[in-house]
């Protein structure tokens, strides 16, 4: 008789995995729809693409407005974000 694997467990969404860029942009897209009091979280995400954060920001939930205005203000100083990344630099 084959010896079977198990099921992997069903990933429980963390605010860690939401804003870590090891995330897989379809577990952050599932996140966002399933989530909302974690989307907040996937804006700090170097990974977010722009659909993904237009997708969250008319989504709304907990601290996304707040989150969403301290990504467009970094964009708009010469604070170096996290990762060494320069706010010119943050997505590309």
């Amino acid at each position: 008789m084959p010896v079977l694997d198990p099921p992997r467990p069903p990933l429980v969404a963390t605010p860690a995995m939401a804003c870590s860029d090891g995330t897989d942009t379809e577990i952050l897209w599932s996140i966002a729809r399933d989530h909302p009091d974690l989307r907040r979280w996937i804006v700090a995400n170097p990974r977010a693409d722009a659909h993904l954060l237009e997708f969250i920001a008319q989504a709304g939930g907990p601290g996304v407005t707040r989150a969403i205005t301290a990504l467009l203000d970094s964009l708009e100083s010469d604070v170096p974000l996290d990762h060494g990344q320069t706010p010119r630099s943050h997505g590309r």
